[in-house]
């Protein structure tokens, strides 16, 4: 176990999460994880299935004077988000996450942390290896590729689970319940593109040190998209002395907010003292408006090659305005549900190099109607350039239910314990609970979780006060239902 862990309360859980976070587990590479969750179920000695898609249930029988009590499954998922800065050098499907702990927070040293949703894994394995916390028989269902897709939840079959009560492990504030959810689909624009040599002044343009964090929990906080900005600064130059294209290369995730964008041009005629005139003023006015959200903003401009393949004139001209035309951010907030996100979209990964280009976005609602109006408007917009467009892991949002008896009980449980009321609520991310009612259509859900803020982003932490909150109020859940 990680020394940095080892005296953090409560043990059991902090020991698994040092565990897990040993064994690399990028989104589609899962299978060490799921053969180490495999080997934990089959080590403590109970029924342990790893289904045809990769998803991982554990089965352990109810503790004594709960044999009654109604099957509770207790799910999170086993795939992380992979972001690091770009300084840092680590390679993710080799190495185990470097924790650290910050006063009350634990962090990692310049990556994620996995504590989406690694801290609700450790929890779930924490309750099955314990021999003293009493709880009703539960199926522990480890689900994979929740960042990339919700496959390992769109392929789970009916009638392997016979709970009738699901506790998801993932959200992000203990002061919430959540019971509904934003459905998803990603939404793809690719091409080719004519290139030729051309020779001048090289540049790279860089952005970068933006806060960035979760596309669908941190859409609402206005933080500025690398891949937008960047955008707005090669028209700002190609308007005022004119510039030839070679590359353009932001973002990564489609659930992250990107914080890095890089791009290469040539200009032929420009006066560098005229060029960095022309950025100082873009750079001041970017710098004004997202002081507050992304204070560490930086835009920088250094030499490049001075001979490189560039974009043909015409291309160059559509993607530069498809990009500033491209909807990102908030679409529409909830008329039902004051301060809810209702739809979005994250444009996520720009990536156009060498005569081939990708654009990424991820596109969200709790209105399965306005998702694909938006994600059709997407298609219309990149259609302008001549892009293929294709949509792909659709995925329903979760309807709450807020008069479910396992909601009642834990509103009730929560007050009583913390002496206030929680915020019962829906979010504007994508949970596997729509998913997996879809075979399961009788099944309550709730899902709930310890602070964890900067999710998807280096900036990732979990609070541990708040883990010790959540970690008795989930005791108490399981003794009460």
């Amino acid at each position: 176990m990680s020394d940095t862990l080892k005296n953090l309360e409560p043990k059991s859980l902090w020991a698994n999460f040092a565990a897990l976070n040993a064994v690399p587990r990028p989104s589609k590479k899962e299978e060490r994880v799921i053969a180490f969750i495999k080997q934990f179920g089959e080590k403590l000695g109970f029924p342990t299935i790893v289904d045809e898609i990769g998803n991982v249930i554990i089965k352990k029988p109810a503790t004594k004077g709960k044999e009654n009590a109604p099957t509770l499954v207790i799910q999170s998922h086993l795939d992380m988000v992979h972001q690091k800065n770009a300084a840092t050098q680590f390679n993710f499907d080799e190495q185990g996450i470097e924790m650290m702990v910050n006063g009350d927070w634990v962090k990692a040293n310049g990556t994620t942390l996995g504590a989406d949703n690694g801290i609700g894994v450790a929890a779930i394995m924490a309750i099955l290896e314990s021999t003293t916390i009493p709880h009703p028989a539960i199926e522990a269902l480890f689900t994979i590729d929740e960042e990339t897709g919700m496959t390992g939840a769109l392929g789970l079959k009916g009638g392997l689970l016979e709970g009738k009560i699901l506790l998801n492990l993932d959200t992000e504030d203990d002061d919430e319940l959540t019971i509904g959810c934003a459905g998803g689909v990603d939404v793809t624009a690719s091409g080719t593109y004519s290139t030729t040599k051309a020779t001048g002044m090289g540049y790279q343009l860089q952005v970068m040190g933006l806060t960035g964090g979760h596309s669908g929990m941190d859409i609402y906080k206005g933080r500025g998209n690398a891949n937008k900005i960047i955008n707005r600064v090669l028209i700002g130059f190609n308007q005022a002395f004119g510039i030839q294209l070679s590359s353009f290369d932001g973002g990564s995730l489609r659930n992250a907010i990107p914080r890095e964008s890089t791009a290469t041009f040539i200009s032929a005629t420009v006066n560098e003292d005229k060029m960095h005139s022309v950025l100082s003023s873009i750079k001041a006015e970017l710098l004004e408006e997202y002081k507050t959200t992304d204070p560490n903003l930086q835009i920088v401009l250094e030499k490049a090659e001075n001979a490189l393949a560039v974009m043909d004139s015409d291309f160059q001209k559509k993607l530069l305005a498809v990009i500033a035309s491209c909807a990102n951010g908030i679409y529409r907030m909830s008329p039902a549900i004051q301060g809810l996100v209702q739809t979005s979209n994250n444009l996520a990964r720009v990536l156009v190099k060498d005569g081939n280009y990708s654009i990424q976005c991820l596109t969200r609602s709790s209105v399965d109607s306005e998702k694909w109006d938006l994600a059709n408007a997407l298609k219309q917009c990149f259609g302008l350039m001549g892009a293929t467009v294709t949509f792909d892991g659709s995925y329903p949002g979760w309807e709450p239910a807020p008069h479910a008896k396992i909601v009642e009980l834990m509103r009730e449980i929560y007050e009583a314990r913390f002496n206030d009321k929680p915020k019962v609520n829906a979010c504007h991310a994508g949970l596997e609970c729509g998913i997996l009612g879809a075979n399961y259509p009788e099944m309550e859900m709730i899902s709930f979780g310890p602070n964890i803020r900067g999710a998807h982003s280096p900036d990732e932490t979990v609070q541990i006060s708040s883990v010790q909150k959540f970690w008795g109020y989930f005791l108490e859940v399981l003794d009460k239902v």
